[in-house]
């Protein structure tokens, strides 16, 4: 078994990212497993805590992270692979390492930029400190 995580944050970037996974997929046979991740960043904020419960914010990150997700889950039902996703909270790339670490995954696959505001970067922070994180392999697809 060969698995892999596959970091997706809604964007167009990602979505290349999975494309690349489901197109490289038939050379695995079935012994491919596909981690889809979404990370959410937390409310950091006490005054917001205050005003809104724990379990309205649980239903903000699953909302979220489910609407992230709906293009890669899609592109990968369409090519017939199967995959588990999930929806964690905390920081980007410490999560990103953290989970593909924790599900036995031997590779991070993610787009080269995100949702970031500085779109004039080549290779996103995200991605860089994922780099720089990972003891695994980490493919950056453009």
């Amino acid at each position: 078994m060969f698995a892999i995580l596959i970091a997706v944050d809604g964007s167009e970037n990602a979505l290349r990212a999975v494309n690349f996974a489901a197109e490289q997929a038939p050379q695995y046979k079935d012994e491919l497993e596909i981690h889809l991740l979404n990370v959410q960043l937390p409310v950091a904020s006490g005054a917001v805590r205050r005003f809104i419960g724990h379990k309205e914010l649980d239903h903000y990150y699953q909302d979220e992270g489910t609407a992230a997700l709906v293009s890669a889950r899609k592109r990968l039902d369409d090519a017939g692979l199967r995959y588990h996703h999930h929806i964690c909270i905390g920081a980007h790339a410490e999560t990103i390492v953290g989970c593909a670490q924790e599900k036995g995954c031997r590779m991070i696959v993610m787009g080269a930029r995100g949702l970031g505001s500085l779109a004039g970067i080549l290779l996103g922070s995200v991605a860089t400190q994922v780099i720089h994180l990972s003891p695994l392999p980490v493919l950056i697809v453009k």
